[in-house]
């Protein structure tokens, strides 16, 4: 890619006085440069260069869209808040509450402080952005700006800050800008996306792209040169013909992912023709058809049904000069407006016009029906309460939609590629989708886990009286949102039979016990609160669950002190005649009976790890994980397939590391534990020189879920920064 050029002051007024001619707000614009030069000062970038140029041309970018000069000046102060001593009252005192307010929202997104894994850290980051966006669409402009700058200079990034933020654009940012139908700037995302995710690939089509450059080049004059001359014939003239080729990551998607040679890609050679009126597109469109064969099943009507981000034209793809393959699309000029910088195009920054971001909120949410999608989301408490859940129900079930199905109405809804009917139900209402017993595509009775296709028109049959969702329906869904309404209706249902169950374990631990303290509000905000149980109900379902012990609950009704050492101590020798008593492996190798088997101590292998067997030298067949590091040097020749036996109840050592704040939490980790059905064979705790402690226990568990349950549970105890497994 070309060499990025550094934005100065005078090129960002001058691009701002293409649509700014009121000295009030280009001087806004020049304050707020002054203001952010000063905070920045003696600050550089990785490159070495003045930070300031970073701000500047995350305003240029947005300048080229015409955004207001409020959106421009809090743009250049984006990282003061961040990075400097500025605070949202300086910022607030020296400009006004409005900038103040989008600059501390994109601070918040980037400074978001974590105690939790990589993987759950990414997910809320994601999730607060989200949630930002949905407060404000002026913030994820700013975002997408900041990104797209970030992305031209990644250069001076170490290679895994390269990959890490490749993958979150392609992900998340450019999947948003294609939402808001802003095409270039989703475009070039990609483009430098995957050119830092594998260069490789990205310099191999970039070389097949170049290899014959000229040649595709000619190929376009030719086939606009032809065209023009039949419009000539029919004396058609407010017209503009342009020539373009696809993106890098298109080309690529097509390439790689649909295991297509690069000849073979039908829309490499792309014509937009761009005319005054409606009418005139159609009218263009049979010229073309007259003259040139269209290929059959290869025309879309985006002007009859535009895409969900307002993008409209005509597609078609036909055989023009040369007998080669040409896609032709056809809209009018405010049509080519919106495809290149989409929903930014209809509301472009004219002084003397009243704005808000009420009024920019409202447009958004009427004009982008997925925006007001979001914005449901984002109140939706069944969905956002966990950040993983959340950003999964937008990446699936907004951002990633291509396939288009129609209402009994005629209402378009979008939904991602392999959704059911039964997904479908759930997006027009909850109560649809908890009452669906049938449906109707194209007025043929259908069950509700048909897979949808384009152009379906879906009718679903409810029942008031019907029983509702049941386990097996998370199987027929795709979209997170509907997978997230599922288990809201089945965790209801069953949370009174939880109730009574936690209720009778803990009154016959407190029956034998001989309890006379009651279990109050008090009790339960001092001792459980921090696990997120507020009322006793909620105590009973934890019970239930076998997240608390009822142990637990009576050691602190009677006030005894919990040593967790002689707990420990019970817990490892129980463990220990667990192990003696039970010394099949589970495993069966491939093509060999009564095998003498063993599994590697180095990764300790449990059902659901994919897994090899080697043939040793004297001890049989030892099983390790397909990934452990011991046997990336072994002889190929002595490995041989091995399988875990289905329904085995035997219990698998495994080992585990957490880091905490401090060594509070050992008593709520060993009842964590123990109530989750696991066993613990040993326990070492080290305090780091930060403060950190880090606690590495072996325990036994029956296969790799119920060791992820076992993690989520003790990521819920306070003072617990991180949990994974501990392979080392």
């Amino acid at each position: 890619m070309s060499q990025v050029k550094n934005v100065t002051i005078d090129d960002l007024l001058e691009s701002c006085r293409k649509y700014l001619k009121k000295d009030e707000n280009l001087n806004l614009i020049n304050r707020a440069y002054n203001y952010a030069l000063l905070k920045h000062a003696n600050q550089f970038r990785r490159t070495g260069e003045p930070y300031i140029i970073h701000p500047l041309a995350v305003a240029y970018i947005l300048s080229e869209l015409s955004v207001e000069p409020v959106t421009i000046a809090a743009a250049l102060l984006h990282d003061t808040i961040e990075d400097t001593d500025a605070s949202f009252e300086d910022i607030k005192e020296n400009f006004s509450y409005d900038i103040a307010y989008l600059v501390e929202g994109v601070t918040k997104i980037n400074q978001i402080t974590f105690e939790s894994s990589k993987e759950q850290a990414l997910a809320e980051t994601h999730q607060k952005m989200l949630l930002a966006m949905a407060n404000d669409i002026r913030i994820i402009l700013i975002k997408l700006a900041d990104r797209l700058h970030n992305m031209r200079t990644m250069d001076a990034m170490p290679r895994e800050a390269q990959i890490r933020k490749a993958k979150e654009t392609l992900e998340i940012y450019a999947p948003l800008a294609h939402k808001l139908g802003m095409f270039k700037i989703k475009a070039e995302l990609e483009d430098r996306a995957l050119r830092y995710e594998n260069p490789d690939i990205y310099y191999h089509i970039t070389n097949l792209i170049n290899a014959k450059k000229t040649e595709r080049e000619n190929l376009i004059k030719e086939m606009i040169s032809a065209i023009e001359e039949h419009f000539k014939t029919i004396k058609l003239k407010k017209y503009e013909i342009k020539g373009r080729i696809k993106n890098i990551y298109s080309i690529y998607k097509k390439m790689y992912e649909k295991n297509r040679d690069f000849d073979d890609i039908y829309d490499l050679l792309a014509i937009r023709i761009i005319v005054d009126k409606i009418e005139t597109c159609y009218q263009a469109l049979g010229i073309i058809h007259a003259h040139f064969v269209p290929l059959p099943k290869r025309f879309k009507d985006y002007i009859a049904v535009p895409k969900p981000n307002l993008y409209q034209s005509l597609h078609t793809t036909v055989v023009g000069v040369n007998s080669e393959i040409f896609e032709i699309q056809i809209r009018t000029k405010d049509m080519d407006d919106v495809a290149e910088v989409g929903i930014a195009a209809h509301w472009a920054y004219k002084e003397n016009k009243t704005y808000s971001k009420d009024k920019i909120q409202f447009e958004m949410a009427t004009k982008l029906k997925w925006y007001g999608e979001l914005l449901m989301l984002s109140k939706d408490q069944d969905i956002n309460r966990d950040p993983t859940q959340f950003v999964d129900a937008v990446k699936t079930d907004l951002l990633d939609t291509n396939i288009y199905v129609f209402s009994p109405k005629g209402e378009v809804i979008a939904l991602p590629q392999g959704a059911t009917v039964l997904d479908y139900a759930y997006k027009i209402h909850t109560d649809v989708g908890n009452n669906a017993v049938g449906a109707t595509i194209n007025n043929k009775n259908v069950v509700l886990d048909t897979v949808l296709k384009t152009g379906d028109i879906v009718n679903i049959r409810t029942q008031k009286n019907s029983q509702g969702p049941s386990e097996d329906w998370l199987k027929k869904v795709t979209t997170g949102h509907a997978r997230a309404k599922i288990k809201s209706f089945l965790s209801n249902k069953y949370r009174d039979e939880m109730i009574e169950r936690g209720r009778e374990d803990l009154e016959k631990e407190i029956i034998a016990n001989k309890v006379n303290s009651e279990v109050t509000q008090e009790f339960i905000r001092k001792h459980f609160q921090r696990q997120g149980i507020e009322t006793i109900e909620d105590l009973y379902v934890e019970i239930a669950k076998k997240i608390v012990s009822p142990k637990t609950v009576v050691a602190k009704l009677l006030g005894k002190e919990y040593h967790y050492e002689d707990t420990l101590q019970k817990q490892i020798a129980k463990t220990e005649r667990i192990v003696k008593a039970n010394k099949s492996t589970g495993i069966i190798v491939s093509g060999v009976s009564n095998a003498e088997v063993k599994l590697g101590n180095c990764c300790n292998c449990i059902p659901g790890d994919p897994i090899v067997g080697y043939i040793s030298k004297g001890n049989g067949v030892i099983v390790h994980s397909i990934n452990c590091k011991n046997i990336q040097d072994l002889d190929k020749k002595r490995f041989v397939e091995v399988f875990w036996e289905g329904n085995n109840e035997k219990k698998y050592s495994c080992r585990i590391k957490v880091i905490s704040q401090n060594n509070s939490i050992f008593a709520d980790l060993i009842s964590t534990i123990t109530s989750s059905n696991s066993s613990i064979l040993s326990l070492q705790a080290n305090q780091k020189e930060d403060g950190l402690v880090v606690t590495k226990i072996k325990i036994l568990v029956k296969n790799i879920d119920e060791l992820q349950t076992l993690i989520n549970n003790i990521q819920k105890i306070k003072n617990v920064i991180q949990v994974e497994r501990d392979n080392n």
